[in-house]
C-alpha cells in the first residue's frame, strides 16, 4: 500500500493473546518503578546485600515479563516470528549477562570486564538482527551485504576508537581491551539509534511512535552504557540504581516498540546508500594506517583498518562482477537470442529516442510470407537456422545506418535515419530481393519472400504508433503483387472500417442478424431437385442483406469464423431435418474453408450434431476448397476421411482455379466436383471453357464423382453444358438463393409446373 495507506500484521492473533500483550507492558514498568523505590528504602546502600537482593530479583521478574511478551508476540504476529526470535535471543543473553555479573557481585567485587560482558556483547546481534530482519523479511544475507556490514562496522570500530578511546587512554591504565570493551557499548548504542534513524529517513520504515520508541530505547542504553564508563576509574564494578533503571528503561522500550504490530508499506523503497559509505569508511582506513595513532591501541586500531581495508577490497570486487552482470544482463535483455539482432524493446526505445530529437526516421516492419509452412514441414529447427540466415542477410542488404531487429516469430523491423520515401522504398526492394535469393536447407530449395509496410515519423509520433501504422502497411502489401507498401491516411481509414466491421459482426452475431439462405441445385437429365446449398448471409439493420464477400473477410480476421460455421452449421441441420420430416430427399451442402476444415472446433460439432440430428446417410455434403490440400495436405486428407466415416459427402467447390491436381483427387473420398463459374459462364462463346468442362466432367465420371455446373445464369448456358456431361446445374436459371421456410413450396410448385405441362428444364 502506498500513500500512507497502511496495514498491520495480525495473523494468528487471539482475544486472549491480545490481552495479555497489551497487560504486561504496564506491567514491567510497574517492576521497574517498584524495584527501583525498593532500592532507596532498604538499608545498607547501593553494595549492601539487601539492596542488591532486591535489584536482583527485581530484575530478574523484569526479563521474564519482556521474554513473556515477546513470544506472545511471536504467537500473535507470524510473519515477524523470526524478527521477534531474534530480538527475545537478544534479551536473553543480556539478562544472562546480568545474572552472571550481579551474581558475582554479591560475593565479591568484580573486575571489569567480567565473563559476563560476552553475553552483554552477544546480545547486541539479536537486537541488530532484529533491526534488519524487521524492515524486510530476507533469506539468508547475500555476501555482499555481509561485506558492506564488515566494512561500515569496521570503520565505525575504527573512528570511535580514534574519537573516544585515544583520548581516554592516558587516564585509563588498565589497558586497551577493558578500554575498548567499555566504549564499544555506547558506540554499538549509537550505532543502532543511527540504523533506525537511517531506515526511517530512506523509507524502510515508517516515522512513527513505533521507530520513536525504537531510536530512544537505544538513545536510553546509549546514555546508561556512557555513564557506566566513567565509574570504571577503579576497574571494578560498581552498583549503581540510576544506571539499572535507564537500562531497564531503554530495553522496555524496545521491547514495547517490537511488540506493537508494524506499520509498512506494500513496497518500501530500497535505496542503496554504499555508493557513499564504503568508499568514506575505507578511506578512514587508510588515513588511520598512515597516521598510526598510535599508544596502547595502536595495534587493535591496525587490525581494525586492515579488516576493513580486505572487507572494502572484496565488496569491491564483489562490486564489478555485479556490473558486469549488469551490463550482460542489460544486453541480453534488448537482443534477441536466436538471431542476435535487436529485440522489439531495443528496437522501441531506439525508436523513442529518435522521435525525442526530431531525428527523420523511418520505420518497416516485415513479415515473411507462409512461414508458418516451413516450420510445420521442415520443422522448428531449421525454421529456426532459416531466420537466422534472413537475419544475417538483412543486416548485410541494409548496412549499418539501419537498424534491424526481430520482434518475435517471422517478424522484423527496421528502423532508418531517412523519412525520404523514395529512399524507403528502394531499400524494401532491396531487403525483399535479398531474402528471395534461393537458399538450399535440407536438400530443399526454399525461395523465401516477404511483405514489408512502411511509415515515416511525425513529430507527435511515439515507437508504438509507428509500429501500428507500418503494420497496417504490412497487411496490405500482403495483398499487393509488388509486396511493399508505403502508409498513407487512408489505408488507416480502411483499417479502423474494418475493425468496426468486425465489431458490429460480433454484436450481429450476438443478436442473431447471421442467418442462411439456399439456392437449389437441379438434376442435368430431368430437372429433380437433388440438392440445394447453405448461402450465409448477414441482415444488416442499415445495409440490408449482405452477401458472403462483404463479411466473411472480416470474420476471418476478427476470429469470428468459427462462430459464424456454427450458425450456419445449426441452420443447415435443423432445416434438413425438417425436410426429411416433410418426405424430401436431397442433399444439403455447406461451404467450409481450409482453416474450418483442418483445425478449430468445426469438426467435431459437426460431426456431434450430426448424429444428434439422425439424418439419412450423405444427406449433408461439405464442400471443401482445393487450396485446403495445398496447406495442411495430411490435415486435409485425414480430414476429408473422418467426413466419409462420418456418413458426410465432400464436394471439391470452384474446382479448376486453384490447385487442380489430379494425385489428390485419386487419394481422397470425394463425391463431387464443382466446376468455377468463370468456366460455366463462357461456354457459350468461348470453345476452351467447353473443351476444359467436357474434359473435366469426363475425368469426373471416370472416378466415379458427380459433376455440377455453378453459375447456370441462363437457359442459353443450360442447354450448352449439358450436353457437356455435366450431372447438376445451380444458378440463378434454376433458383436465385431463398429463405428456408421458400424452399418446400418451391420444389412443389416446380414438381407440379413440370408435370402439367411434361417438359422438361431445357424447355
Amino acid at each position: 500500500m502506498t500513500g500512507g495507506t497502511r496495514m498491520r500484521d495480525r495473523r494468528g492473533a487471539s482475544p486472549v493473546v491480545d490481552a495479555l500483550l497489551r497487560g504486561l507492558g504496564p506491567v514491567y514498568w510497574l517492576v521497574i518503578v517498584v524495584g527501583a523505590v525498593l532500592t532507596q528504602l532498604l538499608p545498607g546502600g547501593p553494595d549492601g546485600r539487601p539492596v542488591r537482593t532486591a535489584m536482583t530479583a527485581s530484575l530478574g521478574v523484569f526479563f521474564v515479563l519482556l521474554l513473556t511478551r515477546l513470544v506472545l508476540a511471536v504467537v500473535q504476529q507470524r510473519g515477524r516470528r523470526f524478527a521477534l526470535l531474534a530480538l527475545a535471543v537478544g534479551v536473553a543473553l543480556w539478562a544472562t549477562g546480568a545474572a552472571i555479573v550481579f551474581s558475582n557481585q554479591a560475593v565479591v567485587g568484580v573486575e571489569f570486564p567480567a565473563r559476563g560482558e560476552i553475553f552483554y556483547l552477544a546480545s547486541y546481534l539479536g537486537i541488530a538482527t532484529f533491526l534488519f530482519r524487521d524492515v524486510s523479511r530476507r533469506g539468508v544475507p547475500s555476501i555482499e551485504i555481509v561485506l558492506e556490514a564488515a566494512v561500515v562496522c569496521g570503520a565505525a570500530v575504527c573512528l570511535a576508537a580514534v574519537a573516544v578511546v585515544t583520548p581516554l587512554a592516558t587516564t585509563f591504565q588498565r589497558g586497551a581491551l577493558p578500554l575498548l570493551v567499555s566504549v564499544l557499548y555506547p558506540v554499538i548504542d549509537v550505532g543502532l539509534v543511527v540504523i533506525v534513524i537511517a531506515q526511517v529517513m530512506l523509507g524502510l520504515r515508517l516515522p512513527s511512535f513505533r521507530s520513536f520508541a525504537l531510536a530512544l530505547g537505544f538513545v536510553g542504553l546509549a546514555v546508561g552504557d556512557t555513564a557506566f564508563v566513567l565509574t570504571l576509574d577503579r576497574g571494578i564494578y560498581t552498583s549503581s540504581i540510576a544506571l539499572d533503571v535507564i537500562w531497564a528503561a531503554g530495553l522496555a522500550l524496545i521491547v514495547g516498540a517490537a511488540c506493537l504490530p508494524p506499520v509498512v508499506t506494500e513496497a518500501a523503497k530500497e535505496r542503496r546508500y554504499s555508493v557513499v559509505a564504503l568508499p568514506a569508511a575505507a578511506a578512514l582506513a587508510v588515513a588511520i594506517l598512515v597516521l598510526n595513532p598510535g599508544g596502547s591501541i595502536s595495534g587493535y586500531l591496525t587490525a581494525a583498518s586492515v579488516l576493513t581495508l580486505a572487507a572494502a577490497g572484496a565488496r569491491m570486487l564483489l562490486a564489478l562482477r555485479e556490473a558486469q552482470e549488469a551490463a550482460e544482463s542489460r544486453r541480453l535483455s534488448l537482443t534477441d537470442e536466436m538471431t542476435g539482432l535487436p529485440n522489439r524493446r531495443a528496437l522501441l526505445a531506439a525508436a523513442d529516442e529518435r522521435l525525442r530529437t526530431g531525428a527523420p526516421t523511418g520505420f518497416l516492419l516485415l513479415d515473411i510470407d507462409a512461414f508458418k509452412d516451413v516450420n510445420d514441414s521442415m520443422g522448428h529447427t531449421v525454421g529456426d537456422e532459416v531466420l537466422r540466415v534472413l537475419a544475417y542477410r538483412m543486416r548485410l542488404a541494409v548496412g549499418d545506418e539501419v537498424l534491424v531487429a526481430r520482434l518475435g516469430g517471422d517478424e522484423f523491423a527496421l528502423l532508418a535515419r531517412t523519412d525520404d520515401a523514395t529512399r524507403l522504398i528502394p531499400l524494401a526492394r532491396s531487403v525483399r530481393d535479398s531474402l528471395s535469393e534461393p537458399m538450399r536447407v535440407d536438400d530443399i530449395t526454399l525461395a523465401i519472400t516477404a511483405s514489408i509496410g512502411i511509415t515515416l515519423a511525425r513529430s507527435t509520433d511515439s515507437s508504438t504508433e509507428l509500429l501500428r501504422r507500418a503494420d497496417i502497411a504490412m497487411y496490405e502489401a500482403k495483398a499487393s503483387p509488388a509486396g511493399v507498401v508505403l502508409f498513407d491516411a487512408s489505408l488507416d481509414g480502411a483499417s479502423r472500417a474494418r475493425l468496426r466491421r468486425g465489431d458490429d459482426l460480433r454484436h450481429a452475431i450476438a443478436q442473431g442478424e447471421i442467418g442462411v439462405m439456399y439456392q437449389p441445385q437441379v438434376s442435368a437429365v430431368d430437372g429433380r431437385v437433388v440438392g440445394v446449398e447453405a448461402l450465409v448471409r448477414w441482415q444488416h439493420p442499415e445495409l440490408g442483406l449482405l452477401t458472403p464477400g462483404a463479411f466473411l473477410s472480416d470474420a476471418r480476421r476478427s476470429g469470428l469464423m468459427p462462430e459464424v460455421s456454427a450458425i450456419v452449421l445449426h441452420h443447415v441441420l435443423v432445416d434438413a431435418r425438417r425436410w426429411c420430416d416433410d418426405g424430401f430427399a436431397f442433399r444439403v451442402a455447406m461451404k467450409c474453408g481450409p482453416p474450418e476444415l483442418v483445425g478449430g472446433p468445426l469438426l467435431p460439432r459437426l460431426f456431434t450434431e450430426v448424429g444428434a440430428a439422425g439424418l439419412p446417410e450423405d444427406t449433408l455434403v461439405l464442400e471443401v476448397l482445393e487450396d485446403s490440400f495445398v496447406a495442411e495436405p495430411e490435415l486435409a486428407f485425414r480430414a476429408i476421411h473422418e467426413l466419409r466415416a462420418h456418413h458426410v459427402q465432400v464436394a471439391i467447390d470452384d474446382y479448376g482455379i486453384g490447385y487442380s491436381s489430379l494425385a489428390y483427387l485419386r487419394d481422397i473420398p470425394v463425391q463431387e466436383l464443382k466446376m468455377d463459374r468463370s468456366f460455366i459462364a463462357t461456354v457459350v462463346t468461348d470453345e476452351r471453357s467447353r473443351l476444359i468442362v467436357r474434359t473435366t466432367a469426363r475425368m469426373a465420371h471416370a472416378f466415379g464423382f458427380r459433376m455440377v455446373a455453378h453459375g447456370v445464369g441462363d437457359a442459353e448456358i443450360a442447354r450448352a453444358v449439358v450436353p457437356l456431361g455435366v450431372d447438376v446445374l445451380q444458378g440463378y436459371h434454376v433458383a436465385r438463393p431463398m429463405p428456408a421456410e421458400e424452399v418446400a413450396p418451391w420444389i412443389r410448385s416446380r414438381a407440379a409446373g413440370a408435370e402439367k405441362s411434361g417438359v422438361g428444364l431445357d424447355a
